[in-house]
């Protein structure tokens, strides 16, 4: 078993705030995304790749208005119903929230954190998903919990297995690049425990305060975005 960083997820109040900070924190404009008809969410997309995080991009990503997810009973992704999340984002704006490691076996990960003598972590639903794009039909399966939660505050990534194309595939250079991932937690032990159990044990992690950094270059230099607790 091999993670990978595939993608950060940063959420937004709205799409438009989202392209905003976009534009004034990273120094680029947020290239074409789409809907989640599964989440009631929709999104805009940025490559970050880099030599050590091949096939990396950057996700901006809000609710859409009027929408709602498709299967009842279900909570968005990363927490975007949670109050407190949605409290932090209108009063602070945009920030780093989550990530999504990039797996060969989604089901295999998703056993081995539910498995592993010290993790016993439901990481949630296999669901899978696909959207036509200009290079191709995108094909991906990818860990939902009913719930809605991240975990470990958006530290433990939800688990994505892609089908024969990727979305980087298309995705013209945008000027950042991924230069490293590392999370802070009080938990750090257990964290580090379920990353491993996923073959992700390369990210730093440190016991403190729930914190994921990631550190990009930018045309305005090097950046860091970090999601301090929310």
């Amino acid at each position: 078993m091999r993670a990978q960083l595939d993608h950060l997820v940063v959420a937004a109040a709205s799409l438009a705030e989202g392209v905003a900070w976009c534009e004034a924190t990273l120094g680029v404009t947020p290239g074409p995304g789409g809907s989640h008809p599964l989440m009631g969410t929709h999104n805009r997309l940025l490559n970050i790749a880099s030599a050590a995080f091949p096939q990396a991009y950057l996700e901006i990503i809000a609710i859409e208005p009027g929408k709602q997810p498709s299967r009842p009973g279900t909570r968005r992704w990363f927490d975007l119903d949670d109050p407190v999340l949605q409290a932090g984002l209108a009063q602070r704006g945009p920030r780093l929230v989550h990530f999504v490691a990039r797996v060969p076996d989604a089901r295999a990960a998703l056993q081995a954190l539910a498995h592993e003598e010290h993790a016993h972590i439901d990481r949630g639903h296999l669901l899978e998903a696909s959207r036509d794009t200009p290079a191709g039909r995108l094909e991906w399966q990818i860990t939902v919990r009913d719930d809605g939660q991240r975990l470990f505050y958006g530290a433990l990534p939800t688990l994505i297995q892609w089908g024969p194309v990727h979305p980087t595939d298309a995705m013209p250079a945008s000027g950042l690049a991924m230069r490293s991932l590392q999370a802070t937690h009080p938990r750090a032990a257990d964290l580090a425990v379920a990353l491993s159990a996923i073959g992700m044990a390369g990210m730093a992690v440190q016991p403190g305060a729930p914190n994921l950094v990631a550190e990009l270059d930018t045309p305005r230099g090097p950046v860091t975005l970090q999601s301090e607790g929310l």
